[in-house]
């Protein structure tokens, strides 16, 4: 049986991921949180606890879901220290990871990146004994998940909206990227490619832009926004003039282009996913309350953090050469949230 591992599973982009595995595949599914920011599997999962081994729960009558309370860390100094650590722990034959989604970080919205950016910095640690632990174990193939925040500031201003294109990152002349966030990412990105060129690991890098979906959390603006028209506040507020504005694309697309990347590229080389498409969002807002049925005033938040004043992406590199576009509008997918978030308040 094939096995693959997802570091960060209980994530919103990680538990996406593991139900999507688990639904297309017939294969083998460890992943690993320490539960910081992710939710215990059991409340999302869909699938019963089976058994438990030490700190390993496995869910489902096939028993392909295995999940591990821990620092990612420690697991991959386990490994580092015994390459048949987890064999001889649980008692569970694994040879070698087919896929390994590296999905576990310091995440949060603009409060946390604000807020806490030295806590945030603490994803370098994460990310270099990862990348240390690929170059020894040699897995099929890497997923790096870098981030749209990598992107110079100055190309993402009031006075210089444009599309960020691949190109716009160059290692040899780079520009600043958004706060902590942004250059462990980019640092991230640059060990993706030195664990292609230099040690022949199979990886590949996204940089997702604004990912929402129908089971994000309310810290997140997307959600928090759904919830706020379904109440019918008003006023509504908005963090900032509300007319900054991102490239919002949906989970399904997110996992949908990455999967199909991992097919078609696996020298570290880094990809935009996103829309294409500048929305800002008092937009959004507008998308939400048309749901709700109503028109309130709006009610800027001057004193909020609201990061930089547009991010936006090309896609004609991934639209041309990869032959892939996203497939969920803007209001289909806000649709989505809206209904779910309506739905808990009932």
């Amino acid at each position: 049986m094939r096995t693959h591992l997802i570091s960060g599973g209980c994530g919103f982009v990680g538990r996406n991921l593991v139900k999507r595995l688990f639904q297309t595949t017939n294969d083998r599914i460890v992943f690993i949180d320490d539960l910081s920011v992710g939710i215990e599997p059991s409340k999302w999962l869909g699938q019963p606890l089976s058994k438990q081994i030490k700190n390993l729960e496995i869910y489902g009558s096939e028993e392909r879901l295995l999940f591990i309370k821990e620092d990612f860390r420690t697991i991959v100094r386990n490994f580092i220290e015994n390459e048949s650590w987890f064999n001889d722990t649980y008692g569970i034959e694994i040879d070698q990871f087919e896929d390994v989604f590296h999905l576990a970080a310091i995440v949060g919205g603009r409060a946390k990146i604000d807020g806490d950016p030295m806590m945030v910095a603490l994803d370098l640690s994460i990310d270099a004994e990862f990348f240390y632990w690929i170059t020894r174990n040699k897995p099929a193939r890497v997923l790096y998940p870098s981030s749209s925040a990598a992107y110079p500031i100055s190309k993402q201003t009031e006075a210089n909206t444009i599309q960020l294109r691949e190109s716009d990152i160059d290692f040899n002349s780079m520009g600043q990227p958004d706060m902590t966030y942004g250059w462990t990412k980019l640092t991230g990105e640059y060990l993706a490619k030195i664990a292609a060129s230099h040690y022949g690991v199979k990886i590949t890098c996204i940089r997702p832009f604004s990912g929402y979906g129908e089971d994000q959390d309310f810290t997140y603006p997307i959600p928090a926004i759904a919830r706020r028209a379904a109440l019918k506040e008003n006023p509504f507020e908005v963090w900032g003039s509300g007319y900054q504005g991102r490239d919002f694309v949906h989970i399904d697309d997110v996992l949908d282009c990455t999967l199909h990347a991992m097919d078609h590229i696996h020298d570290g080389t880094a990809i935009n996913i996103g829309m294409g498409k500048l929305t800002n969002f008092r937009e959004i807002i507008d998308v939400f309350c048309s749901f709700a049925d109503y028109k309130p005033e709006i009610k800027p938040l001057l004193d909020k953090p609201v990061g930089v004043h547009s991010r936006y992406c090309n896609m004609d590199f991934v639209n041309e050469t990869l032959g892939w576009k996203a497939k969920i509008s803007i209001e289909e997918g806000m649709r989505r949230v809206y209904e779910t978030v309506k739905n808990t308040l009932n």
